[in-house]
């Protein structure tokens, strides 16, 4: 989508210019998706996709420290030691300040775009009075309700007891109290109930309107997710299995280009935040802000000269690449992590891992050299794109690719895992589930898969992706796994603090103040 349609009622705006406050200049900035509802002609049936694009664009654009806020708390990644982020450091060892500018930011932004789905779903209904195929919008109401519910869902993860909006209307959620996270999970299965029903019953890269967009399998895979963390494990069962019978979908058998160019729009991805250079050396663009993930940019020696590189704030653990090593992996290991000299000789300090295997190294099999930088010893392969997939001309770190949010590995280990508890499924075992995955990795297959089996897969598998590690580990109560490397992690560090700028806004969160 290279030009989408610019959609957002006037509470929003006020909403906005409000409540969104940080030390980011970009969250300063007035909202430029703003358009008055008495400027719309809702006679024009063919618009009626356009309210529905909005909420694809505000979900697509999100802010730099938005995912790794998520993501950081699990013993697979670490935050980049030195830098001007301290407080994210500290989230990331358990110590929580509520007046971080990232905690209020993370909650801010969820927020607004969550009340964003609600207003394109009310300006469809308006569409649905004038529309020769009112059905049509029903399916777009169904798709706003999917991308509500991803971003729901990682807002009761971080903060627990949170708010269930309604409408669009942000002030209706004063005086109004949190909702659990077990009545949250609970209320996103309900909601994929009602979409589903409207969905496209197709893979995601096979439609012609919003290619990539939501589709059955994306609300389905969000079903599972938060079946999961409901330990409703026959739930997560019957949301996978049809995901798995439907035959859309495939793992791919280029682990390592996955993550880059010719993974976008993989039959592996179920649900990805899409972007594009649309193929020009200059102009339009809609980017992510990966250089949040890659090496500092001075100590980064791309093939392809004039490349650029990152900030280095994301590292995977010495914990995890050992546990790697220890799996005698290959694949998945090489793709997921960059090797800085000072790294390797770090993992070799410990005899056990003395002599590793030849193919480690700071060079990429890309061609693309890292060298030491001070923040961290490595970076993550899952968000680096090697400088030779750039279009000629764009040298952002990472420009031009997608950022992958539910793949169907993680379908299949959810299903696994799921049968393992006690849940049944007629369409895979979990040895079958467990063993395609393991095969794409190169690993040989296992017999009578135990539900450890399964966590240690989704270790492997799932490392840097959306905090899934670390949200397992809580959800199973295996808090020692996240106490390493001079970490202590104990139960009252499951969520973070409510930003404060919120409790000011929203007293009744002074309750429920951690």
């Amino acid at each position: 989508m290279k030009t989408i349609y610019k959609f957002i009622i006037v509470a929003n705006v006020i909403f906005a210019l409000v409540m969104v406050s940080s030390c980011s200049d970009k969250l300063d900035e007035l909202p430029l998706n703003t358009s008055f509802t008495e400027d719309v002609d809702y006679t024009i049936s063919e618009n009626m996709i356009l309210p529905l694009k909005g909420a694809y664009e505000a979900v697509y654009t999100r802010g730099w420290e938005e995912f790794p806020l998520i993501s950081v708390r699990g013993d697979d990644v670490n935050h980049g030691g030195l830098g001007d982020q301290q407080d994210y450091a500290e989230t990331d060892k358990y110590n929580y300040n509520k007046d971080f500018w990232m905690y209020n930011s993370l909650w801010q932004v969820s927020y607004n775009d969550i009340f964003m789905c609600h207003s394109a779903m009310e300006q469809i209904e308006k569409y649905q009075e004038f529309a020769s195929n009112p059905a049509l919008g029903d399916q777009y109401i169904a798709e706003a309700k999917v991308l509500r519910a991803f971003l729901l869902f990682q807002v009761t993860r971080v903060w627990g007891d949170v708010f269930i909006p309604t409408n669009s209307v942000p002030t209706d959620l004063v005086g109004v109290m949190p909702t659990t996270k077990d009545e949250m999970m609970q209320h996103l299965s309900d909601q994929m109930d009602e979409a589903i029903p409207y969905l496209l019953d197709i893979h995601p890269n096979k439609r012609s309107d919003i290619r990539g967009g939501v589709t059955k399998y994306t609300a389905l895979a969000i079903q599972a997710l938060a079946n999961l963390e409901l330990k409703n494990y026959q739930g997560v069962a019957d949301a996978t299995s049809e995901i798995i019978n439907s035959g859309e979908f495939k793992l791919s058998g280029d682990f390592y280009n996955l993550f880059k160019i010719p993974g976008k729009l993989d039959d592996e991805n179920i649900f990805e935040y899409q972007y594009s250079d649309f193929g020009q050396a200059s102009g339009d663009r809609t980017s992510y802000l990966f250089a949040f993930f890659g090496p500092q940019g001075a100590f980064y020696n791309p093939k392809v000269e004039g490349a650029g590189g990152g900030w280095g704030f994301y590292e995977p653990s010495i914990k995890w690449i050992k546990f790697m090593l220890d799996r005698g992996e290959t694949t998945r290991l090489q793709t997921s992590v960059l090797f800085t000299p000072r790294g390797i000789a770090e993992i070799q300090k410990d005899a056990a891992y003395a002599t590793l295997p030849e193919w480690i190294s700071n060079v990429t099999p890309s061609g693309d050299e890292v060298l030491d930088y001070p923040r961290a010893m490595f970076s993550s392969g899952k968000h680096y794109l090697p400088s030779d997939q750039l279009i000629p001309g764009r040298n952002d770190y990472g420009s031009n690719n997608n950022f992958r949010c539910i793949r169907y590995a993680e379908v299949l280990l959810m299903h696994a895992e799921a049968l393992t508890r006690g849940a049944s499924s007629s369409v895979m075992t979990a040895d079958e589930a467990v063993n395609e995955v393991r095969g794409r990795a190169g690993l040989t297959d296992l017999s009578g898969v135990t539900s450890e089996q399964v966590m240690d897969e989704k270790f492997a598998e799932l490392a840097m992706e959306w905090g899934t590690r670390f949200y397992d580990m809580v959800r199973l109560g295996n808090y020692a796994e996240l106490s390493y490397e001079g970490r202590t992690f104990t139960e009252d560090k499951i969520y973070l603090p409510y930003p404060q700028n919120q409790v000011d806004q929203l007293p009744v969160l002074k309750d429920y103040q951690r």
